[in-house]
């Protein structure tokens, strides 16, 4: 029996999208897809963002697999799509450069967790939690009660130290000092254009100027490259129906409001 030779993709670029809410379906699509490139040995990669952030589980492995492809010399550039901030900001600085539109929405950076204390609704409707847990802290965030200030130091202190992860990772990737990233790592938004002079961006530029930035780093040539996608996002039947791209907006929405009760993220704080 012959095997048929691995087919290496010296001469091509490879493409992938992350688009919205960065959780754990996302991670699965661009991971599968980060393998693709690996196998298949493109020189180059094109990462187009255009993401409100995500999980911090979900950016982090994400962003450790961008650093393993380019210890394999594949060359990485990330494009800056209409919006990329917080987990989109920490998947985007695991590549060698970044091009952003000058009118991208990004930045915020930050940690945020959130609980609901329902408490007073339970109350006037007459509904009474009964817990019995096995320590003091595993009913954190219930949302029958609120947080006391025993709980409340426990969980500064997980956003500290994933703040700490986050800023560290940002000041490795766009070699400013963290003193430096700390000086704007806020939670507030920026432009693309205030994103260049932050450092936190390489160039202005849409995703063609993206793609021939990383054409030049692989040494392709520029005027014929066509970089293929992979990973593409399963298109959902909602997105075919009229008024679907206010749906989906809607929609994600909902999965970051949902995705933010009791989970540390990094969001996009409009």
């Amino acid at each position: 029996m012959i095997w048929p030779l691995r087919r290496k993709s010296h001469r091509r670029m490879a493409r992938i999208v992350v688009e919205g809410p960065i959780n754990g379906a996302t991670r699965q699509r661009v991971l599968k897809a980060l393998l693709e490139v690996k196998r298949r040995e493109f020189p180059a990669l094109l990462l187009r963002i255009d993401s409100p952030g995500g999980t911090v589980g979900d950016s982090q492995e994400i962003h450790a697999a961008l650093l393993r492809l380019r210890e394999k010399g594949c060359r990485v550039v990330a494009s800056f799509g209409n919006i990329s901030a917080s987990g989109g900001v920490y998947i985007g600085v695991g590549a060698e450069k970044i091009v952003s539109n000058p009118g991208t929405i990004t930045g915020s950076i930050g940690v945020i967790l959130r609980g609901n204390d329902l408490s007073r609704v339970f109350e006037r409707i007459g509904i009474r939690f009964d817990t019995v847990k096995s320590g003091k802290f595993k009913d954190i965030l219930s949302p029958d009660r609120a947080l006391n200030p025993e709980e409340r130091a426990l969980l500064q202190g997980l956003i500290d130290s994933s703040y700490s992860q986050f800023v560290g990772v940002v000041a490795k990737g766009r070699n400013l000092t963290e003193e430096t990233v700390k000086t704007f790592a806020d939670g507030r938004v920026f432009s693309g254009e205030q994103a260049l002079s932050l450092g936190l961006v390489d160039e202005l530029g849409d995703e063609d100027h993206a793609l021939r930035l990383a054409a030049q780093l692989a040494d392709l040539d520029q005027d014929d490259i066509r970089p293929i996608t992979l990973g593409k996002p399963r298109r959902k039947v909602s997105n075919l129906l009229p008024g679907s791209q206010l749906f989906s907006q809607l929609q994600q929405w909902l999965t970051m409001e949902l995705m933010g009760s009791g989970q540390v993220l990094w969001l996009y704080r409009p």
